[in-house]
């Protein structure tokens, strides 16, 4: 029962807002009682808290399993942005920014696993192009992390609207591979938009 209200909570609180969201419309979604809530989570923070881990963990698991299918780097990046505008396009309003708005502790513990998991996947994708000859050998690598990091939570912190976040981490994106890419990485991002326009 735990799992089902997480599940059907979580999927509440991406499509109509943290914030509006109350125990009693879970338990009325649910047809159960808020008593039966109360069972397992002290608090809504509680639930929230537990339902972004399990967003969270769900994003990386499916984040490893791109990685598994050996796409360029170029490549790899472009599916990692597309998966996640298939997860979240159906939200109005970007999740990340109402953590921050209305449960700012909860966003910073979200944020501070964010951060080591990022660092880790950008730092791989990065060591991966230059393997590959599609980013410039001559770069600081943790810098380059630590730039498109940056970046990319500034969107999410400041954007209000999930469809405006999600357009604005593609043009990151791209930003971010031209500053990176050799010539030949340059021919591969110019496919991989060109992929993106035809769809």
């Amino acid at each position: 029962m735990k799992d089902k209200i997480i599940k059907k909570a979580t999927d509440m609180f991406l499509k109509l807002g943290f914030k509006s969201v109350t125990m009693d419309d879970i338990a009325g979604e649910m047809c159960i009682s808020k008593k039966t809530i109360y069972k397992y989570f002290s608090n809504k923070e509680s639930l929230i808290e537990e339902g972004t881990e399990i967003v969270h963990q769900n994003i990386h698991c499916t984040i490893d399993n791109i990685i598994s299918k050996n796409f360029n780097a170029i490549e790899e990046n472009f599916e990692i942005v597309k998966m996640m505008k298939d997860t979240f396009k159906t939200y109005e309003a970007s999740p990340v920014y109402q953590l921050k708005k209305h449960y700012p502790e909860i966003y910073q513990k979200l944020i501070a696993n964010e951060l080591e998991d990022c660092t880790d996947l950008f730092t791989q994708n990065i060591t991966k192009g230059i393997t590959q000859g599609l980013y410039r050998e001559n770069i600081d690598v943790e810098s380059f992390v630590r730039f498109y990091y940056t970046i990319i939570f500034s969107i999410k912190e400041t954007t209000q609207l999930e469809s405006e976040s999600l357009k604005l981490e593609m043009q990151a994106l791209e930003y971010h591979t031209r500053a990176l890419a050799t010539p030949k990485g340059i021919t591969e991002l110019e496919k991989q938009l060109s992929n993106i326009n035809k769809s």
